[in-house]
């Protein structure tokens, strides 16, 4: 199969990579791809996010296959252009997008289907918000409706800072359009985890368990971001919690998408809360694969990944094996020093030759200069991932492996998968 990846971070680095591994795979593609996917797929410039362009370019390419790696594409409806071209994708079209792109839909959603979530209202002016907030005590939870590149959720530790974040969403509109509309919700303690599933719309198959580590700094110090490690799976999460996270979120979701007559084919990524009296909350939906956690999920997933996507994009995912993964794995996201604030991008990177076996170099935020010198050009710049059979080997090669990258101010945490190690998170 020819097979289209649109997308050009490391979570489409990693789908590249899981489907250069597939037997049914003949010829891989990608837009707009990075240094690193180069080495597996053909790159091709153009913008995922025009549905026109996209189908226009799959159609010359003779595609078979195309997944959609972000949620912007999802959201626009590059999906329902390319399946009216008569080409597979997996991810849902821009009915099921909602799910991710408009926190007021999901929770709406959530609510009507009977999904546990966190008590919550929609505030569209400074006076709702206020009638909102004096319901709840600090802290308090304030999420922009729509996609804001992961800066949209806010948790202030004050009622006058939370008016503020209000204020700057819906008065100086910082957000753009995706602060227009506000959720204001309370918040709820406990361990938090990432559920990440593939369905067909029929039927549901959970990929093996993660846990991404998002603040900046050691000891889930600092600022959020996008994520700056994760493993994979979770050595405490067994079969009978899945079944719970199955009955309980992931099969009411698509009983309540089929329900409202939303078809859906691609990716569901649950956030989920679990309490300490062991009960289930959904914080958020996305329909795309997490990143990190894909840079670890991938690597342990044990069946062929591309005939696993093929079956579910033919509507035949029941049909499909799904082993027991076998190894764990950990990734360590490699920054640009200052990130999530601001940092500088152009320093030159330096990959040692040596290699570390069974480890992989995810790009992110790479690119090639003027003379085609390998240089940063993110925040995020490498995930770094281990592959062995205990979660203490994978973390060892991952750190073994990060010691043989090199760029100017990078920055990464020392403490990934170490909670587990020790037994804390439970």
């Amino acid at each position: 199969m020819r097979i289209m990846v649109l997308g050009g971070g490391g979570r489409e680095h990693a789908i590249v990579h899981a489907f250069s591994k597939s037997r049914i795979v003949t010829k891989l593609h990608c837009c707009p791809g990075n240094p690193g996917i180069s080495k597996l797929a053909a790159c091709h410039a153009g913008n995922p996010s025009d549905p026109f362009q996209m189908t226009a370019l799959c159609k010359r390419l003779d595609i078979d296959l195309v997944f959609i790696g972000p949620e912007a594409p999802l959201v626009a409806g590059t999906a329902d252009a390319l399946r009216d071209a008569g080409i597979l994708v997996m991810g849902p079209g821009k009915l099921g997008a909602q799910l991710e792109g408009s926190k007021v839909f999901s929770k709406n959603f959530m609510l009507k289907h009977g999904i546990p979530t966190s008590s919550f209202d929609c505030c569209h002016d400074l006076e709702e918000c206020k009638k909102a907030l004096d319901k709840r005590s600090a802290p308090y939870v304030v999420k922009a409706d729509g996609l804001a590149a992961g800066k949209g959720a806010f948790l202030p530790n004050t009622r006058e800072e939370a008016m503020t974040i209000c204020s700057m969403m819906l008065e100086d509109m910082i957000l753009g359009s995706a602060g227009r509309n506000i959720i204001i919700e309370d918040y709820v303690e406990g361990q938090e985890m990432t559920i990440l599933a593939i369905t067909d719309g029929e039927t549901v198959r959970i990929l093996p368990s993660s846990q991404d580590h998002k603040r900046a700094l050691d000891g889930d110090k600092g600022n959020n971001t996008g994520g700056m490690g994760a493993y994979s799976p979770v050595p405490w999460v067994d079969e009978p919690f899945m079944k719970k996270v199955e009955d309980v979120v992931l099969l009411p979701t698509l009983e309540g998408l089929k329900k409202d007559n939303i078809p859906f084919c691609g990716v569901i990524y649950a956030g989920i809360m679990i309490k300490p009296d062991g009960s289930l909350y959904v914080l958020e939906y996305n329909v795309r694969l997490g990143d990190p956690e894909a840079q670890v999920v991938l690597p342990v997933f044990a069946g062929d990944f591309g005939e696993a996507i093929f079956s579910c994009c033919k509507g035949d995912l029941a049909k499909v094996d799904w082993p027991v993964p076998e190894h764990f794995a950990l990734g360590v996201v490699m920054a640009s020093g200052g990130y999530p604030d601001k940092y500088q991008t152009g320093y030159e990177i330096v990959l040692r030759e040596e290699e570390v076996h069974d480890t992989y170099i995810y790009h992110a935020g790479t690119s090639h200069d003027y003379t085609g010198t390998l240089v940063t050009s993110g925040g995020r710049v490498f995930t770094v991932v281990g592959i062995a059979p205990t979660l203490k080997e994978a973390k060892d090669l991952a750190y073994r492996r990060v010691n043989t990258v090199y760029f100017r101010d990078a920055h990464y945490r020392k403490d990934i998968g170490d909670k587990s190690l020790k037994g804390e998170e439970k």
